[in-house]
């Protein structure tokens, strides 16, 4: 009975043979811890991080993304037999979808390993196969939509960054998948277990708090703004108050909010959401001073108002009170209230537990509205497979009460995994009567009755230590559990005499020897992490809080409300976290067990989260813990499928005639005929006491391939039989139906025939009677025809005398009647096709019909401009003041610049803007405006002045006032130089494309600005006649002169020492982008790039003429039109 042969097939002829190393750890040979983890290394080398152990994954975290993935993998793993392809983490995912979906038995997919080890990014990997191997309905689609997207939600709100993982689940998270007889999914529900709230406040070093918090300070500007938050300030619950990490939390927010949306949160329930992680934030920068109360008792009182301020507009409370919630603690003695004030430490502590419960029941709460979402609402029965992903193994230097439980979790998820995977099998064999040989493995039950057994167990003392009477502290429960455990072979403390001198056990913790090796937990906070105890008077604060979702009867805060606090003494005492999480255990150890179990194993293969490298001892260690080579010999020693006799005669009942459709003896002795029928060897199976044995897996692959054709031979005979009667019955209504019509036929024939002579006879009738009507009629013509001929006659002879008579008058008049004929026919023609070719209401439509009389071009032209008017008189009126005013100073500067500078038609299509830096926003500009009243902004850009000296260019931001023209420094905003307008006497520009401007500055005669006079300036602007425009408009509004404007290839600029000349040369080889500026002794030369001028625009060289096809013409005609 050797397992060895489970895969010899498929070894030999199959796709298992072409692999590095041995693709299942039962086929190892030798076995050995040093074959098996140097299979695991070579396997990892060649990026094969999956590996069998009979149905049992071996997964080794890779630390990078391989093309292993993605929907050809699943089509190529989808109903395949698990050993038919290379190792795989789809394989048991169909395997378990199969199982579920045929053989009507609920699943569930355990995901174990330490933290680190790949477990999270596992379950995704399972959820997404599931998802692509059901139907593409819309609702289907819908629902596996939103089941995929609950990760996103509760990986941002129960993950963080720690020392050994930068996604480590902080929470426990098992997911019922519920499924239809078709094997679609229909919903799901999510079981969370003890979320790490502690991390709220506090974090290990080289950690971060949950990952949401980040998300959220890298989320939007005015999202931050409206929560009263900001990425520029340090929030004390973040570590080194940083917001920035490698971590892409940005673009990880962006996908939160979108699963929201899938999942089916409402806008206004993200908005509660956001605003309850903002309270969070807030409240931990909230800081206390200590004050001596006048009672002598040591008080508190909050140092920045300003915080409080803002939590209370987000919360909906009074400032003042929520002050004095958060300083003060009101107790019950008997029938009085105690209100007493806190200490700095105190006030601290509250407000780090009021942190804590509201994030851990905004998480409860999360995890119930998705709940809701995706919840199956049909009463028809489901198929359930349940997805296992659940905090790994921990050991930091410091383990605190979260250590305690989650190694606690995992000691029960290693105890099923004994159970079903080792002890129960060799149980079974034995129980079965079959042959064996019993192998040794550890079974850590010792360890899990020393942590949950009644009474002495250690969460029964920690209990009893939180609820006794008197002073209880976290020492006086270390010195109870020496008292209780200290002869335990898997408890330590130094209380006891032989771990006296071990120093690397401190006097202020304990340690335990798990399954995976020796922890130590120390004991401070033990107590206070238990009772989880929170102040009623802030439970009451939050309860009265107009918040959606924080206040209320329906908030997080339900037992705030007055009558639950004033009743709180006959109430029952909550039970300790630790009573709640080993309930949660118990029952998520049922709901496993009541499942059929599918393994993946995780290996992280080393500490510093690389990839390409794998660590043997810390493999090592991970191996023997998780028992792998315990599973790998009893896989190799066992076999590889049972079935009860019932069931296995009821699924392959079909294989022999004997034993189809019913057998009526033992169902042993049917299995027996069953298997003589398709001659399956007798040394491939095993008969048990209840059960059938079958060693090799390709001989269950081929019973089931058997069991399919069977099935088809049985199709094909129920087809046959149904398609007789079938035929039979519609033969039947056949020749009803044959009866019924020929009557009907029959009926309908004779009163046809009836129907057709008397049709006929009246057809008759009509013809002789129209033969006689038309006679009668033609007699009728006849007479008016020759009536109307000789009426004719006599006209035409009346016609022919006046003629005679009247011939010679009518020839002396003839030749000005048809003058003035033709003279009004001509106009008609004129103005008939004038009116068939008016062009559109457009003023910038240049269409007019021609004329081609001589006589009618005055007129012509006197309506072509008549019309013209008339259109720009209705175009005018419908713009609005705003493109009035812009289309007024793009007129100003197409008087100023068109057919000079060049650069004009490229500034003609786009509408002048004003701020293009947008100044008015600036919290810095607001300060530096208010001193000289600059308020009013008509022009901002980014711009460089040119050196006076060197001619170098200085980046600079440009801002024109109604008052001045400032030059700022481009980040701090300080004012660099500040010119009146008044004193600027003229611009110079070149007649080329670049932003070069030239201001004239008009020299102080004497006094303290003759002194600070350097001379005119020299910028350079990207919108330059934009500037210019403004500039000359804004300075005739101010003075009521029109300054000088001069477009020149030179010009001169004044300077303190004299002046210079500037000449601006056009470079055309395309080796400059922009303008270069040269100090040459007394002179300036601008070399400036040659830029393309679109389509259709000449130059200011050239006459200008129609631009075509570019829209400069349009913006030209429609400035012109106003």
């Amino acid at each position: 009975m050797s397992y060895q042969h489970q895969h010899q097939h498929v070894e030999q002829h199959g796709i298992l043979s072409r692999m590095v190393g041995v693709g299942d750890m039962v086929l190892l040979d030798p076995l050995t811890e040093e074959n098996f983890l140097d299979n695991l290394q070579k396997r990892f080398n060649s990026d094969q991080i999956y590996t069998y152990i009979g149905s049992v994954v071996v997964s080794v975290n890779p630390y990078k993304h391989l093309s292993i993935y993605g929907s050809d993998k699943i089509e190529e793993y989808r109903g395949r037999n698990m050993y038919e392809l290379p190792p795989h983490i789809y394989a048991v995912a169909d395997l378990a979808y199969r199982s579920m979906k045929n053989h009507n038995r609920d699943q569930c997919v355990l995901i174990t390993g330490e933290s680190g080890a790949g477990k999270t990014e596992a379950s995704k990997i399972i959820m997404q196969y599931v998802a692509a191997m059901s139907s593409k309905s819309k609702e289907v689609v819908k629902i596996k939509q939103q089941l995929l997207q609950s990760n996103p939600v509760l990986e941002a709100f129960g993950n963080a960054k720690t020392v050994r993982n930068d996604n480590s689940s902080r929470f426990g998270k098992y997911m019922d998948i519920e499924f239809d007889f078709k094997g679609d999914p229909i919903g799901g529900i999510i079981t969370n277990y003890l979320l790490e709230k502690s991390r709220v406040v506090q974090q290990a070093t080289g950690e971060r708090n949950f990952h949401i918090f980040y998300q959220l300070l890298n989320g939007p500007e005015t999202m931050l703004h409206k929560l009263k938050l900001s990425k520029d300030v340090k929030y004390n619950f973040l570590t080194d108050g940083k917001i920035t990490d490698t971590i892409d939390d940005a673009g990880h927010f962006k996908d939160v909010l979108t699963a929201f949306n899938v999942i089916g949160f409402s806008h206004e329930e993200v908005d509660q959401v956001l605003q309850a992680i903002a309270i969070v934030l807030k409240l931990g920068n909230i800081t206390y001073k200590g004050r001596s109360a006048m009672n002598g008792m040591e008080g508190c009182s909050v140092e920045d108002m300003k915080e409080i301020e803002e939590l209370s507009e987000i919360l909906g409370v009074k400032p003042d009170k929520f002050a004095t919630t958060i300083t003060q603690r009101t107790m019950k003695a008997r029938e009085d209230k105690v209100t007493c004030t806190l200490s700095a430490s105190g006030a601290a502590y509250a407000r780090d537990a009021l942190c804590k419960a509201i994030y851990s029941r905004l998480f409860t709460w999360l995890v119930q509205r998705i709940n809701q979402s995706i919840q199956s609402t049909t009463k028809t029965r489901r198929k359930v497979m349940g997805v296992l992903d659940i905090y790994g193994f921990e050991v930091f230097d410091n383990n605190s009460f979260e250590q305690f439980i989650i190694n606690y979790c995992n000691e029960k998820l290693q105890q099923i995994f004994i159970e079903l995977t080792l002890k129960e099998e060799q149980e079974e064999y034995i129980q079965e009567g079959i042959e064996w040989i019993h192998i040794d493995y550890f079974d850590n039950e010792i360890i899990c009755k020393l942590i949950e057994q009644p009474h002495t167990g250690i969460l029964s003392m920690l209990d009893e230590e939180c609820l006794r009477p008197g002073e209880a502290t976290d020492m006086t429960f270390l010195s109870k559990l020496h008292d209780t455990c200290g002869s335990h072979t898997h408890f330590e403390s130094r209380h006891n005499q032989e771990f006296l001198s071990d120093k690397t056990l401190p006097h202020d913790s304990f340690r335990i020897l798990h399954y995976a090796g020796k922890v130590s937990y120390c004991v401070e906070g033990f107590l206070d992490k238990n009772n989880d105890s929170l102040y009623r008077n802030l439970s009451m604060a939050m309860y009265s809080a107009q918040h959606g979702l924080i206040g209320g009867a329906d908030g997080l805060f339900p037992e705030g409300e007055p009558v639950i606090v004033e009743g709180a003494d006959n109430m029952k005492r909550p039970p300790t976290t630790a009573t709640q999480f080993k309930v949660s255990i118990a029952q998520l150890m049922k709901n496993l067990h009541s499942k059929n179990p599918n393994y993946i194993r995780c290996i992280k293969p080393n500490a510093v989260k690389r990839s390409g490298i794998i660590t043997q001892d810390l493999v090592k260690h991970q191996v023997r813990y998780l028992g792998l080579m315990e599973n790998v010999r009893v896989k190799r020693a066992g076999y590889a499928f049972r079935q009860k006799y019932e069931d296995c005669l009821e699924r392959y009942k079909m294989l022999c005639p004997r034993t189809w459709p019913n057998w009526r003896g033992n169902p042993q002795d049917g299995v027996k005929e069953i298997l003589q029928h398709v001659e399956i060897p007798e040394k491939e199976y095993t008969f048990g006491r209840t059960k059938i044995f079958i060693i090799n897996p390709k001989t269950l692959f081929d019973l089931e391939d058997e069991r399919q054709e069977s099935l088809h031979d049985l199709a094909t005979i129920m087809q046959r039989i149904w398609r007789g009667y079938v035929w039979r019955t519609r033969y039947q209504r056949m020749r009803q139906a044959q009866i019924l019509i020929s009557k009907n036929v029959k009926a309908y024939l004779g009163e046809k025939h009836f129907l057709a002579l008397r049709a006929a006879a009246v057809i008759m009738q009509c013809y002789i009677r129209g033969w006689k009507a038309r006679c009668l009629l033609r007699a009728h013509k006849e007479l008016k025809r020759r009536t109307i001929a000789v009426t004719v006659i006599a006209a035409y002879w009346r016609g022919l005398v006046d003629r005679k008579k009247y011939r010679r008058y009518f020839r002396a008049n003839a030749g000005g009647v048809i003058a003035k004929f033709m003279e009004r026919l001509l106009i008609y023609l004129f103005y008939k096709k004038l009116r068939d070719g008016l062009p559109s209401t457009s003023p910038i439509d240049k269409k007019w019909p021609t004329c081609k009389y001589d006589c009618l071009k005055t007129a012509h032209n006197e309506l072509k401009e008549m019309h013209h008017k008339w259109r720009c008189q209705v175009y005018r009126k419908s713009l609005s003041k705003e493109r009035q005013a812009q289309l007024k100073e793009k007129l100003e500067a197409s008087e100023l610049f068109k057919d000079k500078k060049s650069l004009y038609w490229i500034s003609l299509p786009a509408p002048f803007q004003g701020d293009y830096v947008s100044l008015k926003r600036q919290e810095k500009w607001q300060k530096v405006s208010a001193i000289n009243d600059d308020n009013n902004i008509i022009f901002a850009d980014e711009g460089f002045k040119i050196n006076r000296a060197d001619g170098k260019a200085v980046s600079c931001t440009i801002v024109m006032s109604d008052k001045a023209l400032i030059l700022l420094h481009p980040e701090t905003f300080k004012i660099k130089y500040r010119l009146p307008l008044a004193d600027i006497n003229g611009l110079s520009y070149s007649p080329y494309t670049d932003g070069m401007t030239l201001l004239h500055i008009t020299a102080p005669a004497n006094g303290p600005a003759a002194k600070s006079y350097k001379g005119d300036l020299i910028l350079n602007i990207a919108h330059s006649v934009e500037c210019g425009t403004r500039l000359l408009r804004t300075i005739k509004s101010i003075t009521g002169k029109n300054i000088e404007i001069k477009i020149s290839s030179s010009s001169s600029l004044a300077s303190k020492s004299g002046d210079l000349s500037v000449q601006f040369i056009e470079n055309s080889s395309g080796e400059i982008t922009g303008p270069v500026v040269k100090k040459v002794k007394k002179s300036f030369q601008v070399t400036v790039p040659k830029k393309q001028i679109p389509n259709g625009v000449k130059t200011s060289s050239n006459n200008h003429k129609a631009a075509q096809n570019n829209g400069h013409e349009n913006a030209e005609d429609e400035t012109a039109a106003l």
